[in-house]
């Protein structure tokens, strides 16, 4: 099983996505909470303000687990953990996206979620996270 974080982050009462433009086939061209896969030994809120470093260039903190979704692909397991986060500073420079959005949770089904990220979109909605 592959661990993989990803980040929620909010700005203005709206949720942060990006549309994979790099990676796996089962998420290419996906909208997706942004992060990744976490390093042997790592600490998952390292990974996730490391990832979205790499990923973004942006700083971010990571503050709480909120819930986790394993998922199942042909070739895989990943178990998609999502962590609150805030973010600090940076400007957007995007690496393995194609693009972004600031999304209103109520709106973020809309989108063409990769499959692992809809549980997890469905968890904030219900929340009202």
């Amino acid at each position: 099983m592959i661990k993989v974080v990803a980040a929620l982050i909010k700005k203005e009462k709206k949720i942060l996505i990006a549309k994979r433009s790099t990676g796996d086939s089962n998420t290419l061209g996906k909208w997706e909470f942004p992060g990744g896969k976490v390093e042997p030994d790592e600490d998952e809120f390292h990974a996730i303000e490391r990832e979205i470093k790499e990923e973004f260039e942006i700083i971010i903190k990571a503050n709480k687990f909120i819930t986790n979704n394993i998922c199942r692909y042909p070739t895989k397991t990943v178990d998609l953990r999502l962590y609150s986060c805030k973010y600090i500073e940076g400007d957007f420079n995007l690496h393995d996206h194609s693009e972004y959005k600031w999304v209103k949770s109520e709106e973020i089904l809309n989108y063409d979620l990769a499959q692992g990220d809809i549980p997890l979109a469905l968890y904030i909605k219900e929340n009202n996270l």
